[in-house]
């Protein structure tokens, strides 16, 4: 079977994609599990480009076919931040609690109706020729006064969906997956492997 390597070093993300591509026709293999320890560093401008810049980069490195993804948290209270800037929203080796508390920080006095954000989620897919195609996912809510729930990572224990009356942290993954921005973009995505399977 084909390979797909997974290009993140994020675990926790590995074990979403692990969920949400369980059943594509390609052996899903990490960074770790290929000795590939290159760090592509995301110098883009946008979610887009960073997710485009990873994938080609160790698609090209590993000639195996990549799967990258850049996501972000848009505030609009923050016009739009830390959008591409989230996972160093609070410096770099800031934990996700020191970034969940850096992001509540902004917000202190902001009432609740004007604290809607979004997640997005752009997933780029590419081969070791040089093709790519992207992806993207999109889910809205609020962020809420305090943390919640221990499931999932980064911003999910501030994230609240008003349709589910949860937080993305208070969701089994199961349910989590059919609502997020990465599972929506991780759908799109299966239907371009899919594509890209049946022309080997």
């Amino acid at each position: 079977m084909a390979k797909l390597l997974l290009a993140t070093n994020n675990q926790a993300k590995v074990r979403e994609y692990r969920s949400l591509l369980r059943n594509i026709p390609f052996e899903l293999v990490t960074l770790a599990e290929e000795g590939i320890t290159t760090t592509v560093s995301e110098v883009g401008e946008s979610l887009e480009e960073n997710a485009r810049l990873k994938a080609t980069v160790l698609a090209s490195q590993s000639q195996l076919l990549a799967l990258a993804d850049d996501s972000g948290l848009e505030v609009d209270a923050l016009g739009g931040e830390p959008g591409r800037l989230s996972a160093r929203y609070a410096g770099e080796g800031a934990s996700d609690r020191d970034r969940v508390n850096y992001l509540l920080s902004r917000l202190k006095g902001v009432p609740w109706q004007k604290r809607p954000a979004r997640f997005r989620c752009i997933i780029a897919i590419a081969t070791p020729g040089g093709e790519i195609e992207l992806c993207s996912g999109e889910c809205r809510g609020f962020i809420t006064f305090e943390p919640r729930g221990e499931q999932g990572f980064g911003y999910d224990p501030v994230f609240y969906l008003p349709e589910l009356d949860k937080t993305m942290a208070e969701l089994p993954l199961e349910i989590k997956n059919q609502v997020s921005h990465r599972g929506q973009a991780a759908r799109k995505a299966y239907q371009v492997l899919e594509r890209l399977r049946s022309r080997k």
